[in-house]
């Protein structure tokens, strides 16, 4: 326990924490002052586990259940007490710079992903039960940032906030859009593609690497009949193959690793039309480059890598584009995932009876530990337009709010889903 209480002293200074080792004895971090939190270690070698690499120690500490957080708080709770004070005081890496450096090799050679390794990692994440998705997701099944316009708004309202924002970024014209070839990279289960073909008659295709998402967004076009209009691949986009007037990337170039930036900005421009709009969405960094944490390329996203805006930009550039314009969506993501993890923990039971306890413990420390880096640390949404043409885009981007107003206001956010988490 010495290296932990060490580690702890320095570390927290907000709040009080309260750790009860397996052997009963109580150590008391902070300055006494509220929120108050215990945490318990039950067995022996736990605190050593969490103290000899904090950020994956913890994590799995707590999915094997050897670090328990005593009730009424959870472990959200502890991951925001603590990374708030590590905000403070720099962070808790203990790493030298030489394993820093290797940490960092060691990210940076997973990120190179190859077709096999892509589809692979792709897998690990998204080939979970259509059921266990459907736990805590919006009706729609949107597993991207949701768009807050008010912080009071329903996970349904902001996931059609979100999808209208990037139509509107589109800049597709209603009732002049049937013509129009929209194509989807890493399409989820459906609903942007859908919901742009609903809204402006485009011809959509979606693609990923995903079996089920892709078979269920099948089943979704034929259930709408518009199977023939909006179609899903189980395809590598770098074999997409045509040309596209419009190109949606939403939650996607996460999974593609920073080596591999610039190969995919040149198979898109390739893809586009010269007058073309193409809207990345994408979890980003505030700051420079970075490297993905251990825990979350082991048990989460293998091979994936969080973007700066400077390794996209720098992408942009050498491959043909312009940049059109760009937004930094701040706390959206925070609001998503804090409404993700009440749905989850709600749905405990469901979740275990799917799979185990270890897993639903891994995916609360997951929810938890990025609403955290949304709101405490570094981590932000981007939307760049990129165009090759600079006459693509309006004047002015008025429009893109006008747009987003005139969508928003068409479609109600479904009541199905809030009627049964309110009789649960």
């Amino acid at each position: 326990m010495w290296l932990l209480d060490q580690l702890l002293k320095r570390l927290i200074h907000t709040g009080t924490l309260i750790v009860i080792d397996h052997d009963g004895r109580e150590y008391t971090y902070g300055k006494g002052d509220a929120p108050t939190l215990a945490i318990r270690l039950t067995d022996k070698g736990a605190a050593m586990h969490i103290a000899r690499d904090p950020r994956v120690g913890a994590g799995e500490a707590y999915m094997d259940g050897r670090l328990v957080v005593d009730p009424p708080h959870d472990i959200r709770d502890f991951i925001l007490l603590v990374m708030s004070n590590a905000r403070s005081v720099g962070g808790i890496d203990r790493k030298g710079w030489l394993r820093r450096m290797a940490s960092g090799l060691v990210a940076r050679a997973d990120q190179f992903n190859q077709r096999a390794k892509a589809s692979k990692n792709v897998v690990h994440h998204y080939d979970l039960t259509r059921q266990f998705y459907e736990l805590f997701l919006d009706e729609d099944r949107q597993y991207t940032m949701a768009y807050y316009r008010d912080p009071a708004n329903t996970l349904e309202r902001a996931q059609i906030d979100k999808k209208a924002l990037i139509a509107a970024k589109l800049c597709l014209e209603p009732g002049e859009s049937a013509g129009v070839r929209v194509l989807d990279i890493g399409c989820g289960w459906g609903g942007l593609a859908l919901y742009l073909h609903r809204h402006f008659g485009c011809e959509v295709l979606g693609v990923s690497l995903a079996p089920d998402q892709v078979k269920f967004a099948q089943e979704r076009a034929e259930a709408a009949g518009v199977a023939d209009k909006v179609r899903f691949q189980l395809i590598d986009y770098r074999d997409v193959t045509g040309t596209f007037d419009r190109i949606t990337s939403v939650g996607m170039i996460e999974h593609v690793g920073a080596p591999h930036f610039a190969e995919y900005f040149a198979k898109t421009n390739d893809l586009l039309d010269p007058d073309g709009i193409m809207l990345t969405h994408t979890i980003g960094r505030a700051g420079r480059p970075g490297t993905t944490d251990k825990w979350t390329r082991k048990y989460i996203f293998p091979g994936g890598y969080i973007p700066a805006m400077s390794e996209l930009v720098s992408a942009l550039e050498t491959t043909g584009w312009e940049v059109g314009d760009i937004e930094v969506l701040r706390y959206h993501y925070a609001y998503t995932l804090a409404e993700w993890y009440r749905r989850a923990t709600m749905h405990r039971d469901e979740i275990v009876a799917l799979y185990d306890e270890r897993l639903f413990r891994m995916w609360q420390f997951y929810l938890a530990g990025a609403e955290q880096s949304f709101r405490h640390g570094g981590m932000v949404n981007f939307h760049i337009q990129s165009v090759k043409r600079r006459s693509a885009l309006p004047m002015t981007r008025d429009y893109i709010q006008l747009e987003a107003s005139r969508l928003s206001a068409r479609d109600q956010a479904p009541a199905w889903h809030l009627d049964r988490v309110a009789a649960e």
